[in-house]
């Protein structure tokens, strides 16, 4: 029998090395796991359509000057630092003139749950620059969504 430095046998070295190697693998495939997070569920269509609804009519109301009704949409936590719908219009104005005065806009791809979500909206911006914005939403406490943010990424090239 055939024995290493530290006096084991070599068959309970390599049982020892087998086991080390399993116990690696499983951690390794274990923190992908947890660094992948959980599977998001895909919304569902009643849930992708009222998003897409309250988006539009933001927009729509951007597009007529309605303060009130933009802001309507707002989640509280909006609210909370832009307290009125003057200064909320204000801001939209200054900053995301894509949102408030589009040419053209196309929904893209929407991700999280029936509670939370992701959705991405190509714009056609006033200068013809084009734009996505990406929007999350959050439905409230009585089934009604709301737009938590909104932030703009330039995309190369203008519109034809």
């Amino acid at each position: 029998m055939m024995r290493n430095r530290s006096g084991q046998t070599t068959e309970t070295a390599t049982n020892r090395f087998a086991i080390l190697t399993a116990l690696a693998a499983t951690l390794l495939v274990m923190a992908a796991l947890v660094l992948a997070g959980p599977a998001q569920a895909e919304p569902s269509s009643a849930t992708e359509n009222a998003v897409r609804g309250v988006i539009e009519s933001q927009i729509d109301a951007f597009r007529r000057d309605d303060a009130n009704g933009a802001y309507r949409f707002a989640a509280p936590s909006i609210k909370q630092r832009f307290p009125n719908p003057d200064i909320f219009m204000d801001m939209v104005r200054r900053g995301y003139a894509p949102v408030y005065r589009p040419q053209d806009f196309d929904f893209g791809t929407i991700t999280g749950t029936d509670a939370q979500v992701q959705q991405h909206v190509d714009i056609v911006g006033p200068n013809s620059e084009l734009w996505t914005a990406v929007y999350t939403l959050q439905r409230g406490s009585e089934g009604d969504w709301r737009i938590t943010g909104v932030y703009l990424v330039k995309q190369p090239g203008i519109s034809s």
